[in-house]
């Protein structure tokens, strides 16, 4: 059975079926939290001094500052929105700042300046342990550098992006990476259903993204740590987002008409193709409620759900 731990101002807490239990623990940080796995295993079977998780104002269980790593087009129907052949896609990552990271159910501010702004619901894999550089990662030692899972929404400034090919900025503005309510640690069977896992966002209740990890993840976890590995150190409460499946308000236009607009002068093309974009209802506007569930089907596994409203600076 899963333990899912929420976190408040407070301090650090067990959930159980929507009663909340205290974690006595002196850790400040998740990386501290997850080396006491005493506390937390005392909490889970605590009896006394439980609260509803509904009469709590829940944080991001992810504390900062902290390493935010994300994989770029790691899935099937991601990469055939953006004219990409599934079978060529590799494992390619890039960071987000820390300071991107908000609660569960916090704003998100898009800055003045940006105009088309995106979503991406993505799981989020929160490090336990340490993955040194060099270090090699099996399916059987997985959860000794993994501890669990998190929902979390890779925002994107999608006109920052793509004219400059500038992910770090344009998915780290501060607010730009929402996260939780809940980190769900997993057992070692429980890591063999990760591929379970259905991701699902919504916009002002209209279901935009919808999809399983199995058959649609292109590099799965252990692949993806085993390339990370090779030049990145991971430390407890370190998170790694594993990419979105389809269905985000970015799309590339049509073969012929990307052809052509290769041929153009790059402010040409990008001049055009933002002129389309601008019309395309599917980015966020000011006021969108954004929702995200990730979970099994049969609920065994719950990530729980998300909400955050769009605001305009």
């Amino acid at each position: 059975m899963t333990t899912t731990i929420i976190r408040t101002a407070a301090g650090w807490w067990v959930e159980r079926d929507e009663i909340a239990a205290p974690i006595t623990t002196s850790a400040t940080t998740t990386g501290e939290l997850l080396a006491d796995r005493a506390a937390i295993d005392a909490a889970a079977t605590a009896d006394a001094g439980t609260t509803q998780v509904a009469d709590l104002d829940l944080l991001s269980p992810i504390t900062t500052p902290c390493r935010v790593v994300a994989q770029m087009v790691n899935y099937a129907s991601h990469a055939r929105d953006s004219n990409i052949d599934p079978s060529r896609v590799q494992a390619t990552f890039f960071r987000k700042a820390s300071g991107s990271v908000v609660g569960p159910y916090d704003d998100i501010v898009k800055p003045a300046h940006v105009r088309l702004l995106d979503y991406e619901v993505e799981i989020g894999l929160v490090a336990g342990g340490e993955l040194t550089v060099g270090s090699t990662v099996t399916a059987d030692d997985l959860g000794d550098v993994i501890a669990g899972v998190v929902i979390t929404n890779d925002v994107s400034a999608r006109d920052v992006q793509l004219p400059k090919t500038q992910f770090y900025e344009s998915k780290s503005y501060p607010t730009f990476t929402p996260i939780g309510p809940r980190l769900v640690l997993l057992d070692h069977e429980e890591w063999r259903r990760f591929d379970q896992l259905r991701l699902q966002l919504w916009v002002n209740g209209e279901r935009r993204q919808d999809g399983h990890v199995g058959g649609d993840m292109i590099v799965d976890p252990v692949s993806a740590l085993r390339v990370l590995a090779g030049f990145q150190r991971l430390a407890p409460g370190d998170v790694l987002l594993t990419g979105t499946p389809g269905g985000t308000a970015l799309s590339a236009p049509p073969k012929p008409i990307e052809m052509i607009g290769a041929l153009l002068p790059p402010h040409v093309k990008w001049k055009q193709f933002f002129s389309r974009q601008a019309s395309n209802p599917k980015y966020l506007h000011d006021g969108d409620v954004v929702e995200v569930r990730i979970a099994t089907d049969d609920g065994s596994i719950d990530l729980g759900r998300q909400r955050c409203t769009v605001r305009y600076a």
